[in-house]
């Protein structure tokens, strides 16, 4: 179902009732995760509420800044947040902003600015520092542009991952082993000549299949798995292997952020779009989560990704091909899993005795295969799988 049709089927107007046997794609209010602004507010709550309960989880350091929960690249709403912007601009005036339409896919409506000059022709009343947009419907968030990102080839890129969440209380999410690396067609420079090349920026194929220099066999597209090659084989399996658990790390984290605030309806299922960027010095930072990624293919790889991908969620949602049921467990068998994993299961972790349930409550234990949990640095049984 489309987000729109959802909307309309969980509507206090409409009134429909789910039966038993309907199961839909995704839940009521997923856009608390999806919406660029609502993400990074719950993920702002997310990191306060932890600090209140006093976890080493929202540890920071010397400068403020948090040593774990730092995933987010600093964003602010517009117009809401205009005047905290501007205090943070001029903290560092050579620095460089992006600016996206909090309700808009495909790279529309996005522009990347150095100056305050720039997002003044937003505003009504220069002579105020008030900030007013031009439609009181379309509301922006602007972020630090990570403008130095890993290139491969010269070439900037993200990471598209998806993850499937069958229950968020208690949370079970999936992650898929296939996702891939969406590539620019042109060549990477942090020069400000440049910021309005979008071919030089944004990764998302419905801008880059109109460049010069875009391959319609391989759709600029690496697989996941080729991409662990490549850095092992320039910066070593460990430092790999610490990377990817750190994506996996954000996700659940992402996942855990929302969790209080979703509607967590038993018909539903959701499979999201998750973007990752990766800096020069191999940190990984969340850009956002997608509520429909594209089940379209660009290329012949891309076709068989996606049909898998419908398959394996599928099987997840609705095991055995049988008539669906929103009342059973939403667990799963480990066969009918395809190319998912399990990321994290919140009742595993609980059931894992005291201790674990203390770390796991606020999500400490992070780790696949045993990799060491965050808090602590010493290892610990894991509770990802």
């Amino acid at each position: 179902m489309s987000v729109q049709t959802i909307r309309n089927v969980f509507s206090v107007e409409t009134g429909y009732r789910l039966s038993d046997d309907q199961i839909v794609n995704h839940f009521p209010n997923h856009y608390e995760l999806t919406r660029k602004d609502l993400m990074v507010k719950n993920i702002k709550r997310y990191r306060k509420e932890l600090e209140k309960e006093g976890s080493p989880l929202a540890e920071k350091d010397e400068n403020g800044k948090y040593i774990y929960l730092d995933f987010v690249p600093v964003t602010f709403m517009l117009p809401a947040d205009y005047n905290l912007f501007v205090e943070e601009f001029r903290k560092n005036p050579s620095s460089t902003w992006i600016m996206k339409p909090c309700g808009k896919a495909q790279g529309k409506g996005i522009f990347l600015i150095n100056k305050l000059s720039q997002i003044k022709k937003w505003s009504r009343d220069s002579k105020t520092s008030s900030f007013v947009s031009q439609s009181s419907k379309e509301a922006y968030v602007i972020s630090l542009y990570i403008n130095n990102p890993l290139l491969i080839g010269g070439k900037k890129f993200d990471l598209r991952l998806y993850v499937l969440v069958s229950t968020y209380r208690p949370l079970r999410c999936y992650m898929y082993k296939l996702g891939f690396c969406r590539f620019c067609t042109v060549k990477y420079t942090p020069s400000t000549s440049e910021l309005d090349n979008m071919f030089v920026h944004l990764t998302n194929v419905a801008i880059q299949k109109h460049g010069d220099d875009y391959n319609h066999i391989h759709g600029g597209k690496w697989t996941v798995s080729n991409l662990r090659l490549y850095l092992e084989s320039t910066r070593g399996k460990e430092v790999t292997n610490k990377l990817f658990d750190e994506i996996h790390w954000i996700i659940v984290q992402s996942l855990k952020a929302v969790a209080p605030v979703m509607n967590n309806d038993k018909h539903c299922f959701e499979c999201y779009g998750y973007d990752i960027i990766i800096d020069d010095k191999l940190k990984p930072w969340l850009i956002e989560v997608n509520a429909s990624p594209s089940l379209t293919s660009s290329t012949a790889n891309d076709r068989i990704l996606k049909y898998n991908l419908i398959n394996d969620t599928l099987n997840i949602a609705v095991p055995n091909g049988e008539i669906p049921d929103c009342k059973w467990n939403k667990s799963p068998p480990k066969e009918v899993l395809g190319n998912y994993e399990v990321l994290y299961d919140e009742e595993m972790a609980q059931s894992d005795g005291p201790d674990r349930d203390l770390r796991s409550r606020s999500g400490q234990s992070t780790g696949v295969k045993g990799n060491r949990a965050r808090d602590s640095g010493k290892p610990v049984l894991t509770t990802w799988k």
